[in-house]
């Protein structure tokens, strides 16, 4: 039998309900920003500590800050406008386990499959896109859950930025050991270059493979490779080759264009002897404009992508940024 409490007593409070806790971090807006911004600020700190010192104890700070930067930086803006509820786990294993294993598994191949040919490019293109989508495949192997198109675009770019990370801190390395010593002027150029191209490369790429890929997977979580997924693969791979053949066909051209020797063995060596300062103009010109080209390509494909799928979304009375 219950008992009521006599006139004027104070009732007990009861609590009401609790707000569930939030499904991803909260991650402060713009932080992609501060990250890029103090990232430089160190990395140009420490090249000056380096010339100033003469001392080669930074070199291993310099090298993985310059290659890590811009991807990082990327990866967390992907991850605040279009992949929180994806959860951290995922972005982090996708970049650091996805890009590793890209790298490993291209480095592997390539050293026993291609030789140096006309068609390398192409081989290499195919080797490095197949090691990262099946680096992505791996990472989420135990979530079935996550698919999609806008999934495989966010998580397909961690896996390339991943491993442009992992490869720009290789050429920076090559780049700094030299038979006389360290080369301080050609590591800042290597890491600088390939940070500004960093985001129109891999990452792109891989975006769309994946966006392809998590479009076809099932809801059990299976994999699926029909042909759809096949074709945007060997495309990407053809997109890849070509952003890598910009140099020599640059070449190509300002041989054609200035009357010189244009042959194969001027596209395999890599450069022009005692070039005419027409012809240096012309080669930065044209490989400049191709690498411009080949990025907006890519850039162009990746929005077709978002676009339909945020179609879709409005068709379903979601906005695409948002959709689990």
């Amino acid at each position: 039998m219950t008992h009521s409490p006599p006139p004027g007593a104070p009732r007990a409070r009861i609590p009401g309900p609790q707000q569930p806790p939030p499904p991803y971090p909260r991650i402060g807006a713009g932080l992609w920003r501060r990250c890029l911004g103090g990232g430089l600020a160190l990395w140009a700190l420490t090249a000056l500590a380096t010339y100033v010192t003469a001392d080669t104890a930074p070199l291993p700070i310099l090298i993985l800050l310059g290659a890590f930067l811009v991807p990082v930086a990327f990866v967390l803006w992907a991850y605040e406008r279009h992949g929180r509820d994806l959860g951290v786990s995922a972005i982090l294993g996708c970049f650091l386990a996805g890009g590793t294993l890209g790298v490993l598994g291209a480095s592997a191949m390539e050293s026993y499959l291609l030789r140096p040919s006309l068609g390398m490019f192409v081989g290499v293109g195919l080797i490095e896109e197949a090691a990262k989508l099946g680096a992505l495949v791996f990472a989420l192997r135990r979530q079935p859950a996550i698919r999609g198109r806008r999934a495989g675009l966010v998580l397909g770019a961690a896996v390339g930025l991943g491993f442009a990370a992992l490869e720009s801190a290789g050429y920076a390395f090559d780049a700094a050991v030299t038979a006389h010593g360290t080369d301080l002027r050609a590591l800042l150029e290597t890491e600088f270059l390939r940070g500004l191209l960093a985001p129109f490369g891999h990452g792109l790429w891989t975006a769309i493979t994946g966006c392809v890929l998590l479009s076809h997977r099932r809801a059990s979580g299976r994999f699926r490779f029909p042909p759809p997924v096949i074709a945007t693969c060997v495309a990407v791979a053809l997109l890849h080759a070509l952003w890598d053949s910009t140099h020599g066909l640059a070449l190509w051209l300002v041989a054609r264009l200035t009357g010189a020797d244009a042959g194969a063995v001027l596209f395999a060596q890599g450069y022009l002897a005692r070039p005419s300062a027409v012809q240096g103009h012309l080669f930065a010109l044209f490989s400049l404009g191709g690498l411009v080209l080949v990025a907006l390509l890519g850039v162009g494909w990746v929005r077709s992508l978002a676009h339909r799928d945020g179609h879709r979304d409005a068709r379903r009375g979601a906005s695409w940024r948002h959709t689990p």
